[in-house]
């Protein structure tokens, strides 16, 4: 399977990544073509890749979404954005939106290259006090998952969101990978989402490069 580096735009000035509630794998697979599809249909130059990551119990996606800049997309936003769902609800319905991160890719702490990626395990974490805050919470993680060498933890990407609050962890993680190291990395206590790329890369909608 793809991993995340491979879908990373070398250009990209901001990352969104939001969350959409379907309530079916059925419908998380139509609303995922009906994105992707619309997507490549209306897309401005701004919007330089979007990728669809669905929820392994088949409830939402996961959306990835690369643009030039936070100004870019803003302006799409005014201008473009309530026609695109439009089209998208047309075909699909009901899909609910609770929101999404404006974020930047800090870093990553890439643990094995060769490996193949099944499973992304997104997860937010609260760090408040600003980007400061924000660079320390990655860099120490980054570390500590990097020492606790956990089987099957193929590599974690840091998003700081923009608004300085969270950092947006996600890990990514081979069939190879056990349930004990799995919790031992997520735990019960931090509510995270398992995800895996739908369809193949092809699905993929890319503006440029």
């Amino acid at each position: 399977m793809t991993r995340l580096v491979a879908i990373q735009h070398p250009d990209a000035g901001i990352t969104l990544i939001s969350r959409w509630i379907t309530g079916s794998p059925e419908r998380s697979r139509a609303a995922a073509d009906a994105l992707l599809d619309v997507s490549a249909a209306d897309a401005p130059e701004a919007e330089l890749a979007t990728h669809v990551f669905e929820d392994v119990d088949g409830a939402g996606l996961l959306i990835h979404g690369q643009w030039t800049s936070a100004e870019d997309h803003l302006a799409f936003v005014r201008e473009g954005r309530s026609a695109r769902v439009a089209r998208i609800d047309a075909r699909v319905p009901g899909i609910e939106r609770p929101g999404l991160e404006r974020t930047h890719l800090y870093r990553s702490a890439v643990l094995d290259t060769d490996g193949e990626a099944d499973v992304f395990v997104v997860t937010s974490h609260d760090t408040g006090g600003g980007p400061e805050e924000q660079q320390a919470w990655a860099d120490a993680r980054a570390a500590a998952l990097a020492d606790a060498g956990h089987e099957g933890l193929l590599a974690a990407h840091f998003h700081l969101t923009v608004d300085g609050e969270r950092v947006v962890e996600i890990a990514e993680w081979s069939s190879a990978a056990a349930a004990a190291d799995l919790e031992a990395v997520h735990g019960p206590r931090v509510p995270h989402s398992r995800y895996r790329l739908y369809g193949r890369p092809r699905r993929a909608f890319v503006t440029t490069g």
